[in-house]
């Protein structure tokens, strides 16, 4: 068998073992003393075969299972098993095919140590550790510059999700003023993460197009990328072993006692054409969202003095100024920072929560211009509302400005 290189691995042989035995043996008389070499055989000992493997063939093994492990324990006994394999699995080729679960850190746990297992894995090329610290320099630890380099080096080689927080981060000028937000880059950014197959990105991009956010306005567009996000969303669920089950009741739209439809809602009756997608399960959050959620809920929940968190529970991502987000137009009592988050939020728990429509109902009947905001609101076309901005040239802006 024939190494990388074109060498040959060594033949081992296992069950014998020859030893030489040298013995003396007195001749009297003038006969000096002579040795007599003798060759005998000993019991069969059993070799290491571990140890004769080479270090190719055993990094290679090591690469396959950082790249399939379900949790850090999986690399963690690795670790502990002896020197040799303690020295491998931090190779940078084992490193760099570290799995998202690997990467996993709880907020609690978060230490110095960790924080270098994540550097190192970046450092040798792993992208998901490159978004993942970037994402907990950038939000949590306030390193700004050096958490957005980490996560700007995760999207040059095309990871979506890096893509589209850079995205959000540019919308909302995040880590910056009001001033800093670049629209463009930011359409930008959520187009690269669509055609990669985000679906929050499809989503993002679809509102962009519609409202001429970033981009010249073009609805027939939009709604064509909000339909792709809604049946990209649904065949991601339905491709799930235990989703046969449940799959009728997705594709109809769950209306509430306070949601009546009117005749013309056509949205209403097909989940696939309305702008929140189907009644289906919400995607598990990525792990840095996880971490980000619980290392400000460990914090009051508060990220800063002023500050508020976007309202969608699998975000986790804070203000890192007074009214960036923007919040809703109706009952104004949730923040998201994006449409994306907003669409998401909306159907799994905002819609049965927005009470201001229950009181609008009643109370503004014989106003056209309420009646028309209650109506598009019970159709699903929830509106943001922004707040005052505290920077010089604050005042109020749509959800989606040109």
């Amino acid at each position: 068998m024939r190494t990388r290189r074109g060498g040959c691995y060594p033949k081992v042989d296992m069950y014998s073992d020859r030893t030489v035995l040298k013995r003396l043996r007195d001749v009297s008389g003038d006969i000096a003393c002579r040795k007599r070499v003798k060759m005998c055989l000993e019991t069969p000992r059993r070799r290491d075969l571990f140890e004769e493997l080479p270090d190719d063939l055993v990094l290679c093994i090591l690469c396959r299972l950082s790249s399939t492990a379900s949790c850090p324990a999986d690399f963690i006994n690795v670790l502990i098993t002896c020197k040799r394999l303690n020295q491998l699995v931090q190779h940078s080729m084992v490193l760099c095919k570290a799995s998202t679960k690997i990467l996993e850190v709880r907020a609690k746990n978060w230490s110095d140590s960790a924080q270098s297992f994540l550097k190192r894995c970046a450092d040798s090329g792993n992208v998901e550790a490159c978004y993942t610290l970037g994402m907990i320099r950038f939000y949590c630890l306030q390193n700004r510059g050096s958490g957005a380099s980490l996560m700007a080096k995760a999207a040059i080689n095309s990871h979506s999700p890096a893509l589209y927080s850079l995205a959000v981060i540019q919308f909302n000028g995040s880590g910056g003023s009001k001033n800093d937000k670049d629209l463009r880059a930011g359409v930008a950014l959520c187009a690269r993460a669509a055609f990669l197959g985000h679906i929050d990105a499809i989503r993002e991009l679809g509102h962009c197009l519609q409202d001429g956010y970033g981009i010249r306005q073009n609805i027939a567009e939009g709604r064509r990328f909000l339909v792709q996000a809604n049946a990209r969303e649904l065949a991601a669920v339905l491709s799930l072993p235990s989703a046969a089950a449940n799959s009728p009741s997705w594709l109809t739209w769950n209306k509430l006692s306070h949601h009546s439809v009117g005749p013309g809602a056509g949205s209403a009756t097909c989940p696939l054409l309305s702008d929140f997608g189907c009644n289906v399960p919400a995607p598990e959050a990525h792990p840095a969202s996880r971490f980000l959620t619980e290392w400000f809920a460990e914090r009051g929940g508060v990220p800063g003095p002023g500050l508020r968190m976007c309202s969608h529970n699998g975000c986790g991502r804070p203000e890192t100024r007074r009214h960036e987000f923007r919040r809703c137009s109706v009952c104004g009592a949730v923040n998201y920072c994006s449409r994306a988050c907003q669409a998401l939020d909306w159907k799994m728990r905002h819609k049965a929560e927005c009470a201001p429509m229950v009181r609008l109902l009643g109370e503004n009947d014989n106003h056209e211009a309420d009646g028309n905001a209650v109506n598009g609101v019970i159709n699903g076309d929830v509106d943001m509302d922004p707040d005052g901005d505290d920077d010089e040239n604050g005042g109020e802006e749509a959800m989606h400005e040109n």
